[in-house]
This record gives structure tokens, sequence and C-alpha cells, in this order.
């Protein structure tokens, strides 16, 4: 659902700005570097990322209650099945939503001092308390219900991120996305945006998923291989002005006919927090925003189309 990425990007920016300020507030009574990890569990830094992710969530689920489903009426609890809406780019988004709150989480308790396994299972569980209790929320609300759906691609996006973390102790294979403008919101504004803030939280058409794969993660230490160089694989939809189906008109104003159809992108993919920067605080910067796509070359595979290649896709 459109409403549910909206929410999920603002808990996750939320979620990473406390954590970002509970590092700058420990800094004057810690005796370790601003971006030092902590080499064992820190009382100071523990109480503060705890604390705030604690009393965060009361808050924020108070907010999304009221913002969301008080005007609606309640309900007993149902299921609610939506996986043939926007040809499953929802989906991905709740697979991408649940893995880059995860991840984020997972480094804040790193650099409170606890070990890797420890952090990886925290800021997993962290994010997906937060992605169910908002699916319980839609389980007794009658305008929608408990999707089975989202509840697999939330699980998902969690085990995409705590396995790679147990097994390697690194991101091997990074979740992100991409969006660019389409025609499609001018007939749709109310549900697909009327700006460009909009169109990038509610336009599926013009959002892309992508997993980056990263090569020299596989190779041994000596390889010369580019540490941020990885092979995109993206995913996309478009010609959706409804979710199951494009209606003819609304409100009275007629739709022009799109045809719906998947697309799948192959290409480049710069992940600039593998370099191996001088500035930690570049290093930092370039660590939160490897959830976005960078332009770079790729080719594009749609259903019942010709591959279309671009110079730079983004």
């Amino acid at each position: 659902m459109n409403r549910r990425i909206r929410v999920s990007v603002f808990l996750f920016l939320i979620l990473a700005g406390n954590c970002f300020a509970g590092r700058i507030a420990a800094q004057k009574n810690d005796t370790l570097s601003f971006f030092q990890k902590a080499p064992q569990p820190n009382r100071g830094r523990t109480r503060l990322v705890a604390g705030t992710f604690l009393g965060f969530y009361p808050v924020s689920m108070a907010w999304l209650y009221t913002q969301w489903y008080k005007d609606y009426p309640r309900s007993s609890f149902h299921f609610f099945n939506d996986n043939s809406e926007w040809e499953q780019m929802d989906k991905f988004g709740h697979t991408w939503d649940a893995y880059s709150i995860a991840k984020p989480l997972g480094h804040c308790f790193r650099w409170a001092g606890y070990s890797n396994k420890q952090s990886a299972l925290y800021g997993s569980g962290i994010a997906f308390l937060y992605q169910t209790t908002i699916e319980v929320f839609d389980g007794f609300s009658s305008e929608w219900g408990f999707s089975t759906g989202d509840i697999f691609s939330n699980t998902l996006g969690v085990g995409i991120y705590l396995s790679q973390q147990l097994a390697w102790e690194e991101q091997r294979f990074t979740l992100k996305y991409s969006f660019h403008q389409t025609k499609y919101s001018q007939y749709r504004p109310d549900l697909l945006g009327s700006n460009l803030p909009e169109n990038i939280l509610k336009d599926y058409n013009g959002l892309t998923y992508w997993i980056a794969v990263n090569p020299r993660s596989f190779m041994s230490a000596s390889s010369t291989f580019p540490r941020w160089l990885s092979l995109g694989i993206g995913f996309g939809a478009e010609g959706m002005t409804g979710g199951k189906d494009n209606p003819e008109e609304v409100n009275g104003d007629m739709i022009p006919h799109f045809e719906r159809y998947r697309q799948f992108y192959l290409g480049l993919d710069f992940e600039m927090n593998r370099i191996k920067w001088k500035s930690k605080f570049l290093k930092s910067v370039f660590d939160v925003i490897n959830i976005i796509h960078l332009p770079a070359p790729a080719i594009e595979f749609r259903t019942g189309g010709k591959p279309v290649f671009y110079s730079l896709y983004f």
C-alpha cells in the first residue's frame, strides 16, 4: 500500500536520525572517538541507544495510529489478500523497508559495543517489531486487513540483512532503490502524488528496487577487482494507475488506457561506502546513502517489449 511505504520511510529516517543524534550526545561523556566502535558493551552508549528506541516505539506507534487509523471504523481481526496489487511492487517495498530499518539499527548496537551477532539480532528484532505492529493495526481496521504477503516480505527483508551479518559480517547483497518521475501521476495525483516528494513515496511506476551484488566480497584479499563496483539487478513496473486494474475514469474524469508491464534491469552499481576513505565522516555518509542506487549504465528488459539500454539509469 502507498501509505505503508510513506510510513516505513518516515520511521526509517527518524530512527537513523535518532541514532546519529544519540552518538553526538554520547560523545560529551565518552572517551572513545565519535566514529569509534566500543570494544565491549558500553553502559552509557547502551542506555542511550536502547532508551532512544524504547522511547520512540510507543510514541511513533501512537502517532501512526492517530494519523492513519482513528478515522476508519475498527473491526475484528481479519486477513486481507493484496498480493495481486501494484504488480507486487509494494511487496518489494516492504522487503526494502525492513532491510533498510534493520541495517542502521545494527550499526547503532555495534557502535555501542555489542558483537556482530548481538547487534544483527537486536537490529533485526526491532525492525520486525515495527513492521509487524503496522500489520496488526491493519488487521483490526475494516479498511484494510492483516496481509500475509506483507509479513512474508517484511520477514524476507530482515532475513536478507540478518543472514548476511551472521554468515559474513558484511552485506554482500545490498537492497537499494531508485526513482524517476513518470507521466502516470498526473491522472491520479491523489493516489500517485501531486508533486515530486509525494511521487517518490507513492508512485510505484517510477520506483525501481535493486539488489547490488558485490563480486569483490567473494574474491581473495589479493584481488585487484574494484571494491566499489557491484552488479545491479533491478525490478520495476509501469503503466499502473490503480492497484489491481487501471480504471477508465475517476470522479468523472477519463483516464487514458495504459498497458501494465513489469521491468527487469541488469547494470552496474556504485557502492561508495566500500572505498577506503581517509575521512570517517565520508565513510559514515556513504554508509547511510547506500540505500540509493546511484545513476549507472543499465539494460532494461520489459514484458512484451525490446531491451532498452541506458547510459545512466536512475
